[in-house]
């Protein structure tokens, strides 16, 4: 497989992925990256959003804390406003 191709710039400043380099990473419209610029070098990288799945646990866990300590909804919200100095 080719990881290596050109492309161009346009008058835009946009940059089209070579449609092989698009297909083997998988890469799909709207997806976002990460543009680092160094000199004559500019790399790409993808923002791959995580795997949700591993703070199921996490949540359930902290949704068993707030009921065994009698938190509501509510006191959550209040505890977040004042957090960012809203309350």
């Amino acid at each position: 497989m080719e990881n290596i191709a050109t492309t161009r710039m346009s008058s835009k400043g946009q940059i089209v992925i070579p449609e092989a380099i698009r297909k083997r990473l998988n890469l799909k419209e709207g997806d976002q990256f990460m543009v680092v610029g160094e000199r004559d070098v500019v790399i790409l990288k993808a923002i791959v959003a995580p795997n949700p799945e591993p703070f199921d646990a996490l949540i359930q866990q902290a949704r068993q804390q707030a009921k065994l300590a009698g938190l509501k909804r509510a006191d959550i919200t209040r505890a977040v406003s004042k957090a960012r100095g809203r309350g």
